[in-house]
């Protein structure tokens, strides 16, 4: 009698979320939050009334971060509540070391949180956003040190590209009659209506958005190099970071603004755009950590250019931002130098191809 084969059985199981349509979710976010960050905060910053101390800003969007971040590793761990406690005890506290090494980053991104906050408070949007893309240089600068990583000759081009692109941003807004148009007389208005406003000093914003530039480069480098040193994942370094640069962001609050803090309270001019304003810069932090996960250079420089075009765009008609045509190619100079910055040659070059046996060209894939 014939054997009948075994019956064949098939497994099911949930199809993976495709990669693409992460990276395109990703890329429509960042392009989306830095974009409105940048509006956000100079509105937030210049607007009629009250204006609220940065310092306690900073401070609530880490306790914001740090409350996420505890939800998305309690996730992790299964929704276990003794794991996640476990886990929490073994990352943090019966790992000093390990943990007092986050605390450089820790303090680093709160001082650059609050030099972003001066830079928006004397800087349009447009200058803001584009003068922050020095942060790209900064971060080269930082991985050839730090991480002994070798840049491309197209790489140091787009570098020149994008000083020269900041460089004509910079003249745009500070020589001729365009530097006292409507823009510089509406914030000079609003200055003069809300009575507590900073006088506008775009010297002094340039400064403090160079300084965040170069805290960023490095914060990022420092903490790239210790994430990938150490099994530990995204949201529970982030959580290391918070815990560690909230008693930071305390000092600070205490130090530059005590005697406010006392006289007004912490809260001193605090409505609902403030609070979303919080959020909004503590939810960065995160989008920006599965850009990297699912991203490469060449989306984040999609978002990050989009995300200039949206706020020059923007700032025509919210700001009454006067874009010149020196302005215009100092932005568009910055926008190719993003996207050379990510362009590899050997990703664009054809692929080497053999003959196969039957005389058909074979494809030399790498393996996988």
């Amino acid at each position: 009698m014939a054997l009948l084969p075994a019956p064949v059985t098939y497994s099911y199981s949930r199809r993976p979320v495709n990669a693409n349509t992460l990276k395109y979710v990703s890329l429509l976010t960042l392009t989306l939050q830095n974009a409105i960050l940048g509006l956000s905060m100079r509105y937030a910053r210049t607007r009629p009334g009250d204006i609220f101390l940065s310092s306690t800003a900073v401070l609530m969007a880490e306790f914001a971060k740090l409350i996420t971040c505890l939800f998305l590793v309690f996730n992790e761990e299964g929704k276990d509540a003794q794991k996640f406690v476990r886990s929490l005890h073994k990352t943090i506290i019966a790992n000093p070391m390990d943990t007092l090494k986050v605390c450089v980053p820790s303090l680093v991104y709160i001082v650059q949180n609050n030099l972003l906050y001066v830079s928006a408070s004397h800087l349009d949007a447009a200058t803001y956003q584009v003068t922050y893309q020095l942060k790209i240089l900064t971060t080269a600068m930082f991985a050839v040190v730090i991480l002994r990583r070798k840049l491309l000759n197209t790489q140091w081009g787009a570098l020149l590209l994008l000083v020269m692109g900041i460089v004509l941003v910079q003249l745009a807004q500070t020589e001729g009659p365009a530097s006292g148009s409507a823009g510089g007389a509406a914030a000079a208005a609003t200055t003069d209506l809300s009575g507590g406003a900073p006088e506008q000093n775009k010297m002094l914003g340039l400064w403090a958005a160079l300084g965040a530039c170069f805290l960023s480069g490095f914060a990022g480098i420092y903490f790239e190099k210790i994430l990938k040193g150490a099994e530990i994942s995204v949201w529970m370094r982030n959580v290391q970071l918070s815990l560690l640069s909230i008693p930071f962001g305390l000092l600070t609050c205490f130090i530059n603004d005590g005697s406010r803090i006392f006289d007004q309270g912490f809260f001193k001019g605090y409505d609902l755009f403030v609070c979303y304003l919080v959020l909004l810069q503590a939810g960065g932090g995160l989008i920006v950590a599965v850009v990297v996960k699912y991203a490469d250079n060449i989306l984040k420089g999609f978002a990050t250019s989009l995300a200039i075009i949206i706020s020059c765009v923007a700032s025509i008609y919210i700001f009454d931002f006067n874009l010149t045509l020196q302005f215009s190619f100092g932005a568009g100079l910055v926008i190719a130098s993003i996207f050379l910055y990510g362009y590899d040659p050997a990703r664009s070059a054809p692929k080497p191809t053999m003959q196969g046996p039957g005389g058909d060209e074979e494809k030399l894939l790498p393996r996988v």
